[in-house]
């Protein structure tokens, strides 16, 4: 248990500021409640900070990110902006390498008070996580690629430090879940074993895995399968674990499920690093105007004083991480806010007050 807690803040660019001032209004308020003191620290980063000084992330943002108890971040990256290689200026994926957060978590729920897109009321019981290796897989070829005359090839890497950490990540998170909910907790792997040596490999170390956690339910599917029963049947599934360009896609998949990337938390999640984001991106069509739905950014938040919590004993953290979770189902299941995307007219400041009002 520590006095304050440092948290470096990267807002980013697009609705990344919008939603990152939501957040931490919703932040403020809840130390009234927790009395957990938290110092943000805001630091510059981004495609925006690129265009006008060269670097997209400073040294100096590093250091503070290093020495901060979790990162707090919004979104980067503008469509317009990309580097000598065509590709977008991202420095997400730098953090990610550089803190070695290998695991990509993205909690999917759905919401009573908001509509899904699913016809089947099975689509209430929605509550499953998406864990993603975020530091290998075809994302390992990023900077890597080998350029031809006749073609661009891109190595994916799959081994088996990086696979059984993962696999390892996957199975004790499906134990808390299930303890906490009093049931049976079950991990479906998504690969490509059929066709790909390097999927049979995952494969195989997720079985391996597996067997050590006799107690956990575990099976694995292929991918294609796997984005047909997210749509037919997603109230099935509790954690899913897989590679890293099949969890970048299917995280997209199952936030549709739930009404939209705005309902979309996640955590980078490292051995001694973490960092929290919203799993949307900048929206430049929308910046500026106010409609930018924060719900994903505070449940980010909130993962973030949960993941705190557990790292520095303190049950203040988890908490705070429980009141402000209950704080959102409370606003949307009374009707209180309805963002843009659910044909309503709550804006970002609008959901940002009704989550404070509901925490007070």
């Amino acid at each position: 248990m520590k006095p304050e807690y440092r948290i470096a803040v990267l807002p980013g660019d697009g609705i990344g500021n919008e939603v990152m001032k939501a957040a931490e209004e919703v932040l403020a308020a809840l130390q009234s409640r927790t009395g957990v003191a938290m110092a943000m620290s805001y630091q510059k980063a981004g495609a925006q900070h690129y265009v006008d000084s060269g670097v997209a992330l400073p040294d100096a943002t590093l250091k503070v990110c290093d020495e901060a108890d979790a990162i707090l971040f919004g979104a980067m990256g503008l469509p317009h902006v990309r580097g000598a290689d065509g590709t977008e200026i991202i420095p997400q994926l730098d953090l990610r390498f550089h803190f070695d957060l290998y695991a990509g978590v993205r909690p999917i729920r759905t919401f009573k008070g908001l509509p899904t897109p699913l016809a089947s009321p099975k689509a209430a019981e929605i509550d499953l996580v998406l864990v993603r290796e975020s530091t290998e897989g075809l994302f390992y070829a990023r900077g890597r690629g080998e350029t031809r005359p006749d073609g661009v090839y891109d190595t994916m890497q799959i081994t088996r430090k990086g696979t059984a950490r993962i696999c390892e990540f996957a199975f004790r998170l499906a134990e808390r879940r299930a303890q906490q909910k009093g049931r049976p907790g079950r991990v479906t792997s998504v690969d490509k074993a059929n066709v790909f040596a390097s999927m049979a490999f995952w494969r195989k170390i997720f079985e391996e895995t597996a067997a050590r956690h006799p107690g956990m339910a575990a099976d694995s599917a292929y991918v294609d399968a796997m984005a047909l029963n997210l749509v037919m049947k997603p109230w099935t599934y509790d954690v899913l674990v897989t590679e890293n360009m099949f969890g970048d896609i299917l995280s997209d998949l199952i936030a549709a499920l739930v009404g939209g990337m705005g309902m979309a938390p996640s955590g980078d999640i490292g051995d001694k690093h973490a960092l929290f984001q919203p799993a949307h991106g900048t929206a430049p069509d929308i910046a500026g105007q106010g409609k930018a739905n924060p719900t994903a950014m505070i449940l980010s938040a909130a993962m973030m004083l949960d993941w705190l919590g557990d790292r520095h004993d303190d049950t203040r953290l988890k908490d705070g991480a429980g009141l402000i979770e209950r704080a959102v189902e409370d606003v949307f299941s009374a009707g209180q806010a309805r963002p843009f995307e659910f044909g309503g007219t709550s804006g970002t400041a609008d959901i940002a007050r009704a989550v404070i009002g509901a925490l007070k």
